[in-house]
This record gives C-alpha cells, sequence and structure tokens, in this order.
C-alpha cells in the first residue's frame, strides 16, 4: 500500500522539548513524509526552533501558528487536519521524542478502516533534562540501562522499552482500552474529516479521547500499537494558565458515548 503521510506535532511553549522531538524525526529509518507543527500560540522561541530544523534538515516542515487565547488546541489540530498533505496522518505531541522507527511502525500498520493507539514511556524530569541530541541519534535514549543511569526509577515500567520483536507484537495483543492517544496516534485523513475531526469546544484533557470514541461509532476499528510504536515522554510543566483538566469536557465527552455521536457540530466544518 503507497499514501502520502504528514505527522501532526501539536506544541505549546515548550521551544527545549520541541527540539528533542524534532531530533528524533530527523532521525527515522523512514523519511518519506511531511511535518506540521500545530503551535497553539507559542512565543517566537518556538519559531526559531523551526526555522532552524527547516533550515538544518532538509525535511518538508511547516509552522501552523495562531494568537494564544487559552487552550485552543482541538483548533489548531484541525487546522493541521485540513492543511495536511498526507492521505494519513500521525499525532503526537511536542514533549514525545520518537525512537528511529516510530514513524515506519505506524506507515506499516496502518490499514484501511482502522485507526492506530499507541503508548508512551514517561521520563522523570531528572532524566529528561539528561535527553539530547547524542542520545536521540545514537538510540541510548531508548535503552533501559542508559536510562536508569540518568535517573529513570527502578519501579517504573519497562517492558516497551526493552520487548523486541516477535515479543512486542505479541504484547500488543494484551487487552487494553481501544482509545485515540493524542500524544501516539494515527488515522486516515478521510476518516478524521468524516467525522468532523476535534470537537473545538473542548479545551484542556480528552479531545482526543471523544475524536476516537466518534470514529468508532462511526465504523473505524481500532489496532494497538502500544509495544511497537515507541516514544519517550519528556516531564514538564503545564504550560497553559488554566491547565487544569476542563469539567466541560467530561460532559461533552459522557454525551458522545451516550449517544453514540459520529459527527461534532462543533469541528473542522461549523453548521
Amino acid at each position: 500500500m503507497s499514501f502520502k503521510t504528514s505527522v501532526i506535532i501539536s506544541t505549546y511553549n515548550s521551544p527545549e522539548w520541541l527540539e528533542k522531538v524534532l531530533w528524533g524525526y530527523g532521525n527515522q529509518n523512514f523519511r518519506d513524509f511531511q511535518i506540521l507543527i500545530a503551535d497553539d500560540g507559542s512565543t517566537a522561541e518556538t519559531a526559531d526552533v523551526v526555522r532552524d530544523f527547516q533550515n538544518n534538515s532538509g525535511m518538508e516542515i511547516e509552522h501552523l501558528w495562531h494568537q494564544d487565547d487559552g487552550c485552543q488546541k482541538s483548533v489548531m489540530l484541525n487546522k493541521s487536519v485540513m492543511r495536511a498533505k498526507g492521505d494519513y496522518l500521525i499525532f503526537v505531541e511536542g514533549h514525545c521524542v520518537p525512537r528511529k522507527d516510530f514513524v515506519s511502525v505506524h506507515v506499516k500498520s496502518a490499514r484501511p478502516n482502522h485507526f492506530l493507539s499507541g503508548g508512551h514511556t514517561n521520563l522523570p524530569m531528572c532524566c529528561s533534562i539528561r535527553v539530547d541530541e547524542e542520545s536521540i541519534l545514537s538510540g541510548k535514549l531508548f535503552n533501559i540501562v542508559w536510562l536508569q543511569q540518568n535517573g529513570y526509577p527502578d519501579t517504573a515500567k519497562k517492558l516497551r522499552m526493552v520487548l523486541m520483536r516477535p515479543f512486542s507484537n505479541l504484547f500488543n495483543l494484551i487487552p487494553t482500552p481501544n482509545k485515540w492517544n493524542g500524544r501516539n496516534a494515527s488515522g486516515w485523513k478521510k476518516d478524521i474529516i468524516g467525522v468532523n475531526g476535534f470537537d473545538e469546544r473542548m479545551k484542556h484533557g480528552g479531545a482526543d479521547r471523544e475524536l476516537g470514541e466518534r470514529l468508532k461509532h462511526a465504523g473505524v476499528k481500532a489496532k494497538r500499537i502500544r509495544y511497537t510504536a515507541v516514544s519517550v515522554h519528556l516531564s514538564h510543566d503545564m504550560g497553559y494558565i488554566n491547565g487544569a483538566y476542563d469539567p466541560e469536557n467530561v460532559t461533552i465527552f459522557n454525551e458522545t458515548l451516550d449517544k453514540k455521536s459520529r459527527f461534532t457540530k462543533f469541528g473542522i466544518f461549523k453548521s
């Protein structure tokens, strides 16, 4: 199967972490993809990071930005969906550094009428600040020994970082909730537009899962790649002033479940 692919990276005022993430995408073993930065109103430092990557990587990257108006991540994600050249869209966050096979795993795992649900390994701050370009490009970042030498807790989960194929494929079969994980998920552009994208009423927390429920109600099936599409999530402070989980999101999410909604009136196209 041959198709165009776009990676949509959401970010807000985390230029140091975004730079590390972009190093990861510049190091992919599959490079035929477009990058879109879905920037929810960051200051000029983020634009500088993106510009440097554009100049030095030779990769196709576009920076989409709008004025800061609180958490409007869903608005920017919808703009990125419509701007994307890819038929297939991979969604990640600007704090999640991918292993070098991350994009290829998503592309090879893509199936018609499915979306892919991945996971991530959370790093503590003491470990996150030690992540540099060399550790990303060499692959040390994804070596459990290196992680533990740099502060990764002995009690933390390690399976994603130690499993290799075919065992990682087998662990993908472990029953877990079939939800869209905005830090590591992918799907077909036509399917996402078919349910009208992200609900723009939703602020911080849960907009990704709500989209996933509408996709499932529309007949799009979820496939797990939790142990094969590997990324690490760098520790960070919430950038938004009002960063708490928005109670209205819970109401919207529960309504989507109760009504088995396939479409939102508050998405890409407004009715």
